[in-house]
């Protein structure tokens, strides 16, 4: 059977693979012959595969998924604060791509007080951290570009900052390295970020280098140098299975172990051309199960607790179809939190055969 090599961010649901994938350190994580599904998809990103072999399309499985019914976010849509959050955003979305593009060019001044008033004006519509990740549940489904990731990766980074306490200057300079964070990404030809099909080994290195790209931009600038590392470094992981170089954690800067924990969470919560938007607990669970060692104790425990916090309350739709609200967050196993449904208390992380399919 013929086979071809894919990058993970290309990878479907059905494909199957045809190598054993390792990691770095040459742990086994999937096996040949595996069908892909969105959680494995899931668990090579966060073990930062870049790229992997499977057969090629005529092997193809058909792989029935049930994505997740935004109910509540479907009424939030209808709303006026909705649409003001939404022009908003998009209105400050299109003003920061006018920003970055500028930065490309090295003889332009660099402006962030221009880049962060962006920022503030979309926080200006939210009263809360709750508020404003409900919004950005509802944008899920728009425009998946580097300039969108970016502004999300900058909203996450301010809500991080704001939950360690970060004075009002930290606080301002992880925003800013959220929102520059992929800038590598423009040198990038466009016709190779979205390829649908095999990309060629010079495509591959030319993707790869967006870190490295990004970060002799900025340089230069007169800007936090936490903000131009947080760039170059934000692929590392704490393992040193990261990239460009493999670093350690005590290696990496601060800032690029949280940005890269805001750019994981919203890439993989955000809607793909072959899938809806992965379930916040999904993607929660894998960071308890497998990202400990790969991200910053304490960032990864304080984001994910006050993720689940904002969660509190909502109504979510478990594996075996039942129905019910979020009533209590077990502070050990924070993707199995206790539901009430139909009157009955189900504690998740006692009864380990179900959990959290989707918000609802």
């Amino acid at each position: 059977m013929n086979t071809v090599k894919i990058l993970t961010s290309q990878a479907v649901p059905g494909m199957v693979v045809s190598e054993d994938i390792y990691t770095k350190d040459l742990h086994l994580i999937i096996s040949k012959g595996t069908v892909l599904t969105d959680k494995i998809i899931t668990r090579l990103n966060f073990y930062s595969i870049t790229d992997f072999y499977i057969y090629s399309d005529e092997n193809l499985v058909k792989v029935e998924t049930d994505y997740f019914e935004n109910t509540f976010y479907t009424e939030l849509k209808k709303s006026e604060s909705f649409n003001r959050f939404y022009q908003a955003y998009h209105n400050s979305a299109n003003r920061i791509k006018d920003s970055m593009d500028s930065i490309m060019d090295n003889h332009n001044e660099f402006d962030a007080d221009k880049l962060l008033s962006e920022v503030r004006n979309i926080l200006y519509h939210c009263s809360t951290n709750i508020e404003l990740f409900h919004m950005l549940h509802c944008m899920r489904e728009y425009d998946d570009t580097t300039y969108i990731h970016s502004l999300n990766v900058a909203l996450i980074c301010n809500i991080i900052g704001k939950w360690l306490h970060f004075s009002s200057e930290d606080l301002e300079a992880i925003t800013l390295a959220g929102l520059l964070h992929d800038l590598g990404k423009l040198f990038i030809p466009n016709e190779i970020i979205t390829k649908p099909s095999k990309l060629n080994d010079f495509e591959f290195s030319m993707i790869k280098t967006h870190t490295i790209r990004g970060y002799q931009i900025l340089k230069n600038k007169k800007i936090d140098e936490r903000v131009k590392n947080a760039t170059l470094m934000h692929h590392e992981r704490c393992d040193g299975s990261g990239y460009p170089n493999g670093l350690l954690s005590h290696e990496i800067d601060p800032f690029a172990k949280l940005v890269a924990i805001a750019d994981v969470y919203d890439a993989m919560t955000s809607a793909r051309v072959y899938r809806g938007p992965l379930c916040p607990f999904e993607v929660i669970n894998l960071f308890e199960t497998e990202g400990y060692l790969k991200y910053d104790t304490k960032y990864i425990l304080t984001f994910l607790e006050g993720v689940v916090q904002t969660y509190i309350n909502n109504t979510v739709r478990l594996n075996n179809k039942m129905e019910g609200q979020i009533v209590f967050i077990n502070k050990f196993d924070l993707s199995r939190p206790v539901i009430l449904s139909n009157g009955q208390f189900i504690d998740l992380s006692k009864q380990r055969d179900l959990y959290i399919e989707a918000l609802i």
